[in-house]
């Protein structure tokens, strides 16, 4: 897919500790076959302003619609925004009508999450460039 300047996108950091884990970000400019972004949560080193890096076309995927949603359901696939990005996890419990324990696999624990933090689970799809919904 290609992206254009301006696009709100999404980068995924496979690093030791961050495997799987979404950053938002916005499209600066294309190099080649990567794209300078600039993230929207990430900030540099040194706090001079947010973060902006040289990622590979493959990282980068289009930014989810919204899915609007009342609830959730057990053990239903959702993605959580916490420590700047969105992570994979599932419902372990409804905790009360505004928070969710959330289970992720990656590191196998439980947390709690206000539902505002929470959002419905989407693959991309690269070959049919689609946002795919599964239930779980």
């Amino acid at each position: 897919m290609k992206f254009n300047r301006g696009d709100s996108i999404e980068v995924v950091d496979m690093g030791r500790g961050f495997l799987g884990s979404f950053y938002d970000g916005t499209i600066i400019s294309c190099v080649g076959k990567a794209y300078i972004v600039v993230f929207r949560t990430l900030v540099e080193a040194d706090n001079s302003g947010f973060l902006r890096e040289f990622v590979k076309a493959d990282k980068i995927r289009p930014k989810p619609a919204d899915v609007f949603v009342t609830g959730f359901d057990l053990e239903e696939k959702v993605d959580v925004f916490a420590n700047d990005g969105w992570w994979v996890g599932h419902i372990a419990s409804k905790i009360r009508e505004s928070e969710y324990l959330v289970h992720f696999d990656s590191t196998n624990q439980d947390i709690i999450y206000p539902f505002a933090n929470i959002r419905v689970h989407q693959d991309w799809d690269t070959a049919n460039e689609v946002w795919v919904y599964t239930c779980s």
